[in-house]
């Protein structure tokens, strides 16, 4: 999957480059919203990121483009590839900024590791006596 990002004037830090918390954000969310499409139902939570380096600083106005690819699926979890490429307006030159993998795990509906594929409707406990609960 590719998506893209214009990093804007919020997305900086005090040195006038791209946050590295918001980076991390983008590739969290951009590998959940693949593993979801590739996996329908599932519900993915994140469990980690391999390596954190940031390769280069990105400036304001640069589009960044996000290639996420699956490299595994496992029974209760699902690895990606995140690469990222940043590209200047003005020359229309792209290089690499940021790479990781990410790895989430399907949960159901009480937070417990659910099998990749599986359609569950789990009724947790607390849910149940929540929901009884007088009002």
């Amino acid at each position: 999957m590719e998506s893209f990002k214009i990093v804007r004037p919020e997305h900086l830090n005090h040195y006038g480059f791209l946050f590295g918390g918001t980076l991390l954000h983008w590739v969290d969310e951009t590998a959940y919203i693949a593993a979801s499409l590739n996996h329908p139902g599932c519900n993915f939570v994140t469990v980690g990121m391999d390596r954190v380096a940031f390769k280069k600083n990105v400036r304001q106005g640069s589009i960044l483009r996000f290639d996420v690819q699956e490299t595994r699926v496992g029974r209760t979890s699902v690895a990606c590839s995140v690469v990222v490429h940043a590209r200047t307006i003005q020359t229309g030159e792209e290089e690499l900024v940021f790479s990781t993998g990410i790895t989430f795990v399907c949960v159901d509906n009480c937070g417990k590791k659910a099998v990749v594929g599986e359609q569950r409707q789990d009724v947790c406990p607390l849910d149940s006596v929540t929901q009884s609960a007088p009002k």
